[in-house]
């Protein structure tokens, strides 16, 4: 059994108070994980394209507030 079936088979034999919990815990642990991404990604200039295109849609007033 591989260890993604392993937490599959825990997760669905959680009551559902340690369900909440541990959903809990999975939503911050994956956000952070992707806020992490986030940085490294752009130390690593992976996201320069993005920005830039921004930011030229920005000067060029194609931008609308939320």
């Amino acid at each position: 059994m591989s260890k993604i079936e392993q937490l599959e088979q825990t997760v669905s034999q959680l009551s559902p108070e340690d369900l909440a919990r541990f959903r809990a815990w999975f939503l911050e642990f994956d956000a952070r994980a992707w806020d992490e991404q986030i940085e490294a990604d752009l130390k690593k200039g992976k996201l320069d394209k993005f920005v830039a295109e921004a930011r030229t849609e920005y000067q060029e007033g194609k931008i609308r507030p939320l």
